[in-house]
């Protein structure tokens, strides 16, 4: 999505709506309505900002390696001070400018109009755009769409009641300041998070957890973090893995990698810190003829499975569990869905009476680190006794 092309929009509406309210502002005298044109000139200010923002965002060089995305959350910082300094000027000329009486006409309250409807629309569409492209810089300048929404409402309120002998100038001037005020606290605070690289949120750092753990190769997460830096996001975590090889090791980190990048968007860069597993501990699968312990001479057409804790150091069997397998009724590719099963439950090593070279399941395995081997033990009490 171009950005770039919203910043030049954004500056296009402004001139427009400086030139609407200069226009009323000039034949009504209305203290609220040049409040509003100064808010709309204040606001071209920062479409300009925004625009150089977008423009050098993504540009790296030598000084700034990692790119310079935070612009765009400086950009945003620099509207809100824009913002305070709007609603300062408002709120003095409506405290202590000179009492004068404004004039106005039908023609008048119809341009307000105009000038309401054109950045609610606007602001839609460019909200859109910017929760698209995960631009700071384009949502802090669609909200102030919004903001100027509400704030032309109350200039249509205060022409309304001039109209009817009613003056409600500067109340209506010192409304837009607190309005305006708010606008700009909420510009500040989002956009200080990320410059003081505050972390990503709880939802995406759960989403990002769920997607290592779904990886049968993983054997413990350590920790994950992450962090904004203008519409990007950089992740950082630490794993345990299964296996050992060093290229099999890669392979896994660079899937884990990708399946991140798909789960979440606008990720510029994840760093794995991955290492081997210690193991204290193995997890043994045996697949079962029956629930009493003949082991199967098949993989996927087993019934059952017997998964076994064991200590590494002495073999002592620390837990043991029989399951029944929720595969052996699929027709096709029965034994892959059951290597893959035995993944996801973290299996160590698998003993087989049937050899599974050159076969489907074996890849599987190899994949997630998890070693096969051959027993001639016809029941789960003489594989415990060999163990």
């Amino acid at each position: 999505m171009n950005v770039e092309r919203w910043g030049w929009y954004s500056v296009a509406v402004n001139l427009v709506l400086i030139a609407i309210n200069a226009g009323i502002a000039a034949a009504s005298g209305s203290l609220a309505v040049e409040a509003e044109m100064v808010h709309n000139l204040v606001d071209l200010l920062t479409a300009i900002g925004v625009l150089v923002g977008l423009k050098l965002a993504t540009r790296k060089s030598t000084d700034f390696p990692y790119g310079l995305y935070k612009l765009e959350n400086v950009v945003t910082v620099v509207l809100a001070g824009m913002v305070f300094f709007t609603a300062y000027e408002i709120g003095r000329d409506a405290l202590f400018a000179p009492a004068r009486q404004a004039t106005v006409d039908l023609w008048m309250l119809g341009g307000v109009v105009v000038a309401a409807v054109i950045p609610l629309v606007f602001s839609h569409f460019e909200l859109r755009a910017g929760r698209a492209a995960n631009s700071p810089a384009l949502i802090a300048d669609a909200r102030e769409y919004r903001v100027h929404v509400f704030t032309t409402g109350i200039v249509f309120a205060a022409l309304l009641a001039q109209w009817l002998d009613f003056p409600l100038d500067r109340v209506a001037a010192l409304v837009i300041v607190v309005a305006i005020a708010k606008t700009g606290w909420d510009l500040l605070t989002d956009g200080m998070r990320v410059l003081l690289d505050a972390s990503l949120d709880a939802e995406t750092l759960l989403q990002i957890r769920e997607v290592i753990l779904a990886e049968p190769a993983v054997s413990e997460l350590k920790w994950v973090i992450g962090r904004s830096a203008g519409r990007f996001r950089f992740v950082e975590t630490e794993m345990t893995l299964r296996v050992h090889d060093l290229e099999k090791a890669e392979a896994v980190t660079q899937r884990i990698e990708a399946q991140i990048r798909r789960a979440v968007p606008h990720i510029e860069r994840v760093l794995i810190h991955a290492e081997p597993m210690e193991r204290t501990h193995l997890r043994y699968a045996i697949p079962l003829a029956d629930a009493a312990g003949t082991v199967s001479e098949h993989l996927g057409e087993a019934p059952y499975f017997a998964l076994l804790r064991v200590q590494a150091a002495d073999g002592r069997i620390e837990e043991q569990q029989v399951i029944a397998n929720p595969h052996r009724g699929e027709e096709k590719a029965k034994g892959i869905r059951v290597a893959e099963w035995l993944t996801a439950h973290k299996a160590d090593v698998v003993l087989v009476r049937e050899s599974l070279r050159g076969k489907g399941p074996v890849y599987v395995f190899g994949d997630a680190g998890v070693e096969v081997r051959e027993v001639e033990a016809a029941t789960l009490s003489e594989v415990v006794a060999r163990l």
